[in-house]
This record gives C-alpha cells, sequence and structure tokens, in this order.
C-alpha cells in the first residue's frame, strides 16, 4: 500500500495515523497512557519537521482499543491538546498489532 508519514499541500499537514511505538527501540510501552505519549511526540517532531507546530493542530481522531482506556489517556490528550483544543473524534475500534492501544491522526492547517 502506499504511505506517508505525512503530506503538506498548501497550507494543510495531514499526519498519518501515528502509534504509541517508540521508534528509536522499536518498543512499544504496555500502557496506553505511555503509548499516548509516544504519539504525540512521533506527531510533534513530524510536524516540525514539515515546518508546523503543535498549535497548527485543528483536527484530531484518535483511535482507542477499548473504552476502559479512555480514563488513562485523557490527561495525556489534555497534556498535549488542552490548550489547542482542536475539533476531535473518538472511535472505539480495532488496530493492527494486538500491542497497539491507541492511533492517533491530526490535520494542522497554517493559513
Amino acid at each position: 500500500m502506499g504511505y506517508s508519514r505525512a503530506v503538506v499541500k498548501g497550507g494543510w499537514c495531514f499526519v498519518s495515523g501515528t502509534t504509541g511505538y517508540d521508534y528509536e527501540t522499536m518498543r512499544m510501552p504496555a500502557a496506553a497512557a505511555e503509548q499516548a505519549r509516544n504519539c504525540f511526540g512521533t506527531i510533534w517532531r513530524v510536524l516540525a519537521e514539515a515546518g508546523f507546530a503543535p498549535e497548527d493542530i485543528v483536527r484530531v481522531q484518535y483511535t482507542v482499543t477499548d473504552r476502559a482506556l479512555v480514563e488513562e489517556i485523557t490527561p495525556v490528550l489534555d497534556e498535549y491538546l488542552g490548550t489547542i483544543r482542536p475539533a476531535a473524534t473518538m472511535v472505539i475500534g480495532g488496530l493492527i498489532q494486538p500491542e497497539m492501544q491507541i492511533e492517533v491522526e491530526v490535520t494542522a492547517f497554517k493559513g
């Protein structure tokens, strides 16, 4: 399949769904909160490489494998996006690998 971590079109940056791997070690933490932190670490790096800032995020979609995880990840989501307050959707669904508990996709706009 075709895949890009992010695509920039004009003032838009579309960041693909990002899971909680630590890409330096290729390890997945067991805790959903740590996975969420890793998601945002990756997303922040990708945005910077593309010339965007976290404050440019206008939309986020979270996919979580179990609604019981929402309470665990909410403080992390607030830590990273609480002041940005993008339009958001949270979906409960399956992910590609069984160790994945959260995936985060963002859209950023500079206009």
